[in-house]
């Protein structure tokens, strides 16, 4: 078995083929008894060994932008009865919270521009040029034929799967609630980026995509299990959020980020010493989350 740092680049061929055949993960629950469901689009590492070697930087460079075990943090809501979809591609690879039009002209041949984009402009579009630490990914070009291969492949799947679980959520609940699960650097809190050193940000992209009742809920139990939270700065919620939450059609969409530095080793991009105990304490708010739509709720809802 590969350690944390070797990924999957190490691994043998006919696991890396596996992860090749499969653009995304679903975890279902032994019996489903929530509309919620929670998504990890930046958790993926496959760092397939094609990629690797025509990337300019170490894999541990590469792993900078990655949401490292972010799906196991939020993995107690499975057994609670909620499903789960994560990424199994890496986001340096391709980033699945990103608009498929938004490709690079700076990385992309033929690509045009997406209007009023900085995160393209800043080299983190769909096929993204850059890592989180600004370092570039490639000494070369890429292809259309190379992004567009990875959208049909990876991008394009997910979300319809994503669709797909949201809409029979819908369907027996009543309702449906997206939970958008991410990570931020630990940097962001030393740098006062991040308002008043929260170690949790809830992103409703300012109130559109999900109810108050809601973010309201999920913020009080946080806070109840000791964590300290802020709201949509500076993470309101990225395009996942912004497709999916539509309480008006009966889907809300909500983004989690969670600070690293509770439970992860940065710099070895390792589970960190505290990160059993922040799973434990994650299992009660995974519960509250869950429990905001069972079949009672959604009956309510649809009344």
């Amino acid at each position: 078995m590969t350690s944390d740092s070797e990924a999957f680049k190490f691994a043998p061929a006919p696991h890396e083929a596996a992860c090749r055949a499969s653009p995304y993960r679903v975890s279902e629950p032994p019996q489903l008894l929530s509309g919620v469901v929670f998504s990890s689009p930046h958790s993926g590492r496959a760092y397939f060994g094609d990629f690797v070697a025509a990337a300019r930087l170490s894999l541990k460079d590469l792993r900078a932008s990655e949401d490292a075990f972010v799906e196991e943090l939020f993995s107690p809501a499975i057994s609670l009865g909620a499903p789960m979809i994560s990424a199994v591609a890496p986001r340096a690879f391709v980033d699945l919270n990103r608009r498929p039009t938004e490709l690079d002209p700076n990385l992309i041949d033929g690509a045009a521009l997406a209007p009023h984009s900085t995160r393209v402009a800043a080299g983190l579009g769909v096929v993204p040029r850059i890592v989180a630490e600004g370092m570039p990914i490639y000494d070369c070009r890429l292809s259309a034929d190379e992004a567009q291969a990875r959208l049909d492949h990876w991008h394009t799947p997910y979300h319809r799967r994503l669709g797909r679980l949201l809409e029979r959520a819908r369907r027996l609940f009543g309702t449906a609630l997206l939970i958008d699960c991410h990570s931020m650097p630990s940097s962001a809190r030393s740098k006062n980026l991040i308002t008043n050193g929260a170690e949790i940000i809830l992103g409703d992209r300012f109130g559109s995509a999900a109810p108050p009742e809601y973010v309201c809920a999920i913020e009080t139990s946080f806070r109840r299990a000791g964590f300290t939270v802020s709201r949509n700065a500076p993470f309101a919620g990225g395009y996942i959020t912004e497709r999916f939450g539509r309480p008006a059609a009966g889907v809300s969409a909500i983004q989690i980020e969670i600070d690293r530095g509770l439970y992860l080793d940065e710099e070895n991009v390792r589970r960190g010493d505290a990160f059993h105990e922040i799973v434990d304490r994650l299992r009660p708010v995974a519960a509250d989350i869950c429990a905001l739509i069972t079949t009672q709720t959604g009956s309510l809802a649809a009344e």
